[in-house]
């Protein structure tokens, strides 16, 4: 279904994302970022903070590492802008590091977890996890995207195709 090529080209759009994204967002005000501006989780920051969560979450369960505390109810809030400027970072490099690692056995298999919003035990195929990480991502960054334009700021370009073959690291 997806290889591990595909795992490793995600993760440096991902981080090719959050690099304009966060530095766009980090040029507003705290305010700017605070505002509700409609959107499923209202603001900027609160919309960044649940997807490092969900990022965190993902990644305990790829590859055993620690999760974030909290449930999905509580993500939105779960981080302040400061830690998320400082810890984004180093969980896209955690990912780009998952990234490199992950095999074509792993991939074509399954991954069983608990799920604190369903509140059962799940089985399903690694891709369609794998899959739904980098969709999700994508998703809300689209709607921070939207967000950060709506207040002035000017974050890159999205499309795929135009990705720098190159990737710096953040910082």
């Amino acid at each position: 279904m997806i290889t591990p090529g595909y795992c490793q080209t995600m993760a440096r759009y991902n981080a090719w994302q959050n690099q304009s994204i966060f530095t766009a967002a980090n040029a507003l005000t705290d305010t700017a970022r605070e505002q509700d501006r409609g959107v499923f989780f209202g603001s900027i920051r609160r919309t960044l903070s649940h997807l490092m969560w969900g990022d965190l979450m993902w990644m305990s369960r790829f590859e055993g590492g620690e999760g974030p505390r909290g449930g999905i109810a509580a993500s939105p809030d779960r981080f302040d802008w400061t830690t998320l400027m400082a810890e984004r970072p180093k969980l896209d490099a955690r990912i780009a590091g998952w990234a490199w690692m992950v095999t074509p056995e792993e991939l074509a298999g399954e991954l069983s977890w608990y799920s604190g919003a369903l509140g059962r035990d799940l089985t399903k195929p690694y891709a369609l996890c794998v899959m739904h990480v980098f969709n999700h991502q994508t998703h809300h960054r689209g709607q921070v995207h939207a967000m950060l334009t709506a207040a002035g700021a000017r974050p890159d370009d999205t499309d795929l195709p135009f990705m720098p073959d190159e990737i710096a690291e953040w910082r």
